[in-house]
């Protein structure tokens, strides 16, 4: 077996240059809309907690955003916790709930499937964190429409 030379990373180094942007900082003119959709459900992949990161980003770039959770999604906006509604029962827990009261508290908007959260997992309204607009299964069609009519960026998340 051939000896390994190199020196064992350790705490600090780095294995990229995070430092180099390839592309300008793209920031909102006025009045420029984004929307981020999600029907994907919590803790079943990363991509719930990625793209509401991604909607912090696109609302602090300047654009009026917001988010749908539609189908499996509307389990990103429902209060957790245990042994009580809130507690961390493991790290990283609360990051869906975290980072959407982030983003509300930062302006951006978040609407709730009633079907879904009824239907299809179980919730009422009062399931939702609180900030959540709760939407008729009829509204989800038109938030997408109104969006796109509005030239917005639309960032459409599903996993199945």
């Amino acid at each position: 077996m051939p000896a390994v030379m190199a020196e064992a990373h350790k705490d600090g180094d780095y294995f990229v240059d995070y430092e180099e942007k390839v592309f300008e900082d793209v920031k909102a003119a006025p009045g420029e809309k984004a929307l981020v959709t999600f029907h994907t459900v919590a803790f079943e992949g990363s991509i719930g907690l990625v793209n509401i990161l991604n909607a912090i980003r696109l609302n602090r770039k300047g654009y009026e955003t917001s988010i749908l959770l539609y189908g499996p999604g509307v389990t990103l906006g429902i209060q957790r916790g245990f042994p009580k509604l809130g507690d961390a029962a493991f790290p990283g827990h609360q990051n869906f709930a975290d980072n959407l009261k982030k983003f509300m508290g930062e302006g951006g908007k978040v609407y709730a499937c009633r079907f879904a959260l009824q239907a299809l997992y179980g919730h009422g309204e009062p399931s939702l964190l609180p900030g959540i607009t709760p939407i008729a299964p009829q509204d989800v069609l038109d938030c997408i429409l109104l969006h796109k009519k509005a030239n917005a960026v639309i960032l459409d998340t599903w996993t199945v």
